[in-house]
């Protein structure tokens, strides 16, 4: 049997098939990288649910990457946790919808920005990178069983990548017009 020595990263990149089989496949590796990093409490289920919503509204309102897929990234820095979804771009920009209590769809959005920290949207030729900071808990892994905690952190061992160069620059962009 091959061993390979894995460690649990700040930064993971996803290029996933543009169907619906692959926010289970997102969600699924978010959380255990987030788990494999200390990560517990409100963060992942926010963070999860907050890329389910990306990834479940670029396959709704967009289509592929030029690669005829998805992109999905996510950054720990400090205190937050920094998840995008790069798509191939649609007819229009993401934005907070204004459902009423009849219509089914329209929440995703106002979902993202109530978890997050701050949410946005980048373009360029590839299409749109729309991201979300979701603030860490202070839950700590003391809190966790040990259990638990072994199981998180031998699944959240991966190779990663750098986080999309897209999402970066709108992420800072926003930064610096909040300040």
């Amino acid at each position: 049997m091959l061993g390979l020595a894995l460690e649990v990263t700040e930064s993971s990149v996803l290029l996933l098939p543009f169907t619906a089989a692959s926010v289970g496949v997102a969600r699924r590796r978010l959380v255990s990288d987030l788990i494999g990093a200390g990560i517990y409490g409100s963060t992942v289920t926010d963070a999860a649910l907050v890329v389910s919503e990306l990834l479940s509204n670029a396959l709704q309102h967009a289509g592929p990457l030029p690669d005829s897929g998805l992109r999905v990234a996510w950054h720990f820095d400090g205190d937050s946790v920094l998840v995008s979804v790069s798509d191939g771009g649609g007819p229009t920009r993401p934005e907070l919808g204004e459902p009423t209590q009849y219509t089914t769809g329209g929440r995703g959005l106002r979902i993202v920005a109530r978890l997050s920290r701050s949410w946005g949207t980048g373009c360029d030729a590839d299409g749109t990178t729309v991201w979300a900071e979701i603030q860490l808990s202070q839950l700590t892994a003391a809190a966790v069983p040990a259990a638990a905690a072994e199981s998180g952190l031998a699944a959240g061992r991966r190779a990663v990548s750098e986080l999309s160069a897209c999402a970066q620059l709108s992420y800072l962009a926003s930064r610096r017009a909040s300040r």
